[in-house]
C-alpha cells in the first residue's frame, strides 16, 4: 500500500515503522515502512506491506483499503535501522513473511546511497505465492546488487525452484563469509527467537545481530 503524502513531509530511517489506520480511527496498527527514504523523497509516497485476511481486512479489522482513502500515520518509531556508517562490510538480512518490509527498505537505501559492502538476503515464506517483492529482489540479484536465497516452508510443487523448508544453521552458514557480518532479522516470533541463536552458534557476536521489536 502506497500512501501519497501530498504536501506533507515524512522523514524516517530505513528500517523504522509507523502506526497506520483509517483517518479518525481510535486505534492504529504498527507496520514497518517498506519504502526507502530516497523513494519517499523522490516520489512523495511511503509504502507499507499489508497482510489481508479472507475478507481483505487489515490491521485492527479495518475495512479493505481503497484508492483515495485518507489514512492516518504516526511515527516513525524504532531503532531497527541500517547504520549510516558501519565497521562491517558484510550484511546479512534474514526475513520471514511480511518481515521483508523493513529489510527491503534497508536494502534499497543501501543501494541508493552507495553504502559499500556485500549484501545477502535469506527470505522465507510459507508458500511461493506469499513472497513479496520477489521479482524486484531477483532483478537486484541478477544485477549483482544482492545475493538472494528464497525458501518456501510448504507447497510450491514443481513450479518452485528455490529452497524448501525452515531456515537452518547450515543454510545460514553458507551465507556468512566472515564473523564480522552485521545481521538483521525480522519475521514471525518463532523465527526471531531461533535465528539469532543459530547465528551466535555460527560465530556471530550478539552485538552484530539486530532484531525488530515493534512494541
Amino acid at each position: 500500500m502506497r500512501l501519497e503524502l501530498l504536501d506533507r513531509g515524512f522523514e524516517y530511517r530505513a528500517g523504522q515503522w509507523a502506526r497506520v489506520g483509517p483517518d479518525g480511527s481510535a486505534t492504529l496498527s504498527p507496520y514497518s515502512i517498506a519504502s526507502a527514504p530516497e523513494e519517499t523523497a523522490r516520489h512523495g509516497f511511503i509504502e507499507f506491506l499489508l497482510k489481508l485476511d479472507a475478507h481483505e481486512r487489515w490491521g485492527e479489522g479495518f475495512a479493505p483499503p481503497a484508492r483515495g482513502q485518507n489514512l492516518a500515520v504516526r511515527g516513525p518509531f524504532g531503532g531497527f535501522t541500517l547504520p549510516d556508517t558501519a565497521a562491517e562490510r558484510d550484511f546479512l538480512f534474514i526475513a520471514g513473511g511480511t518481515g521483508i518490509a523493513p529489510l527491503r527498505s534497508m536494502i534499497r537505501h543501501a543501494h541508493a546511497t552507495g553504502l559499500a559492502g556485500s549484501y545477502r538476503l535469506l527470505y522465507s515464506a510459507r508458500t511461493p505465492d506469499e513472497f513479496a517483492y520477489l521479482r524486484e529482489l531477483r532483478g537486484m540479484a541478477r544485477r549483482g546488487e544482492l545475493q538472494l536465497t528464497a525458501t518456501a516452508t510448504r507447497g510450491g510443487g514443481d513450479r518452485w525452484h528455490g529452497d524448501r523448508g525452515r531456515i537452518t544453521a547450515p543454510q545460514l552458514s553458507a551465507l556468512i563469509a566472515t564473523p564480522a557480518t552485521l545481521c538483521f532479522v525480522c519475521g514471525p516470533a518463532a523465527m526471531v527467537n531461533e535465528v539469532p541463536e543459530m547465528l551466535t552458534g555460527l560465530g556471530i557476536d550478539r552485538s552484530r545481530i539486530r532484531v525488530e521489536e515493534n512494541e
